[in-house]
């Protein structure tokens, strides 16, 4: 059973150390398109708003400008740590923030720094988000899953299972 909060501590312990994410919109034909997308978020900007750069000329920014519900899709599987994030998309105007996120890797897409006029900053407002976050070992995760196999009854005490909800 998933713990409900809508503290987003756990929920950026999880991320923070992901490099990248599956940004998914709804493109123009009506698929879902997802596509790798690096957070941008510094440790001052973990609160409900996910930030990316992406550029203007982009699909993904002209599927989220018809269509701005997206997900955000984390993985880790090495720490067993996994979180799906969804929310609502926007381009966001604003030459400070741009400058205040702006980094060496961000440059190797936009060289022309955080002033480049293709470099769009999009905000994805969390609505809500799922993580897992498994604590037991693969040993233990093996017998469990085999167990289960066994008595056809699922297995429990998995990791920690728990539900951001911003609205």
């Amino acid at each position: 059973m998933a713990t409900d909060t809508v503290d987003t501590s756990k929920l950026w312990d999880l991320i923070k150390d992901i490099k990248f994410a599956m940004f998914t919109a709804r493109h123009g034909n009506g698929h879902l398109h997802s596509r790798p997308m690096t957070t941008q978020n510094g440790d001052n900007d973990r609160g409900a708003v996910l930030w990316f750069f992406m550029s203007r000329k982009s699909d993904p920014v002209a599927d989220l400008q018809a269509a701005p519900e997206v997900n955000v899709a984390y993985a880790d599987p090495g720490r067993d740590a996994y979180v799906s994030v969804s929310g609502t998309a926007r381009v966001v105007e604003d030459d400070a923030r741009k400058q205040a996120l702006f980094n060496t890797f961000a440059k190797a897409w936009f060289p022309g720094g955080a002033s480049d006029p293709d470099l769009a900053l999009v905000a994805v407002v969390i609505a809500h988000a799922d993580y897992w976050d498994v604590k037991t070992n693969k040993a233990v995760q093996l017998f469990k899953m085999a167990k289960a196999a066994l008595t056809g009854t699922p297995p429990t005490d998995m990791g920690e299972h728990g539900k951001v909800r911003m609205r």
